[in-house]
């Protein structure tokens, strides 16, 4: 990824972990021929398998009648959120901790 790519698709990559919806627009957005951005695209996989972990396994970790695990499943997702977005914030493309490279390998064919 050269300068040039990293500033054409960083607004992409940070609008990509606000929401579910982050997602879908920054896909889109990226998805236009003359802004396609190879960094955009990394962090578009990342914050898209965060996303979809979050609701896939939000429900069965809600159905615990605990908040100690409720509650210790959202600080996760939130830290690994957080943690992918000051990334894409300071330029950078590091994998989300645990399961990133499992999330570029899975979404391998979105945003080639």
């Amino acid at each position: 990824m050269t300068n040039q790519d990293i500033e054409k698709g960083r607004k992409n990559a940070i609008i990509s972990y606000i929401t579910i919806f982050g997602v879908i627009i920054a896909y889109f957005l990226n998805n236009e021929d003359d802004k396609k951005s190879s960094f955009a695209s990394f962090h578009i996989r990342q914050s898209l398998g965060l996303w979809l972990t979050f609701w896939a396994l939000g429900y069965p970790v809600g159905s615990f009648d605990s908040w100690m695990v409720s509650s210790a499943f959202y600080i996760f997702i939130t830290i690994l959120i957080i943690y992918g977005l000051s990334g894409a914030i300071a330029k950078k493309a590091t994998m989300v901790p645990l399961v990133g490279t499992f999330y570029q390998k899975l979404f391998a064919n979105l945003g080639k």
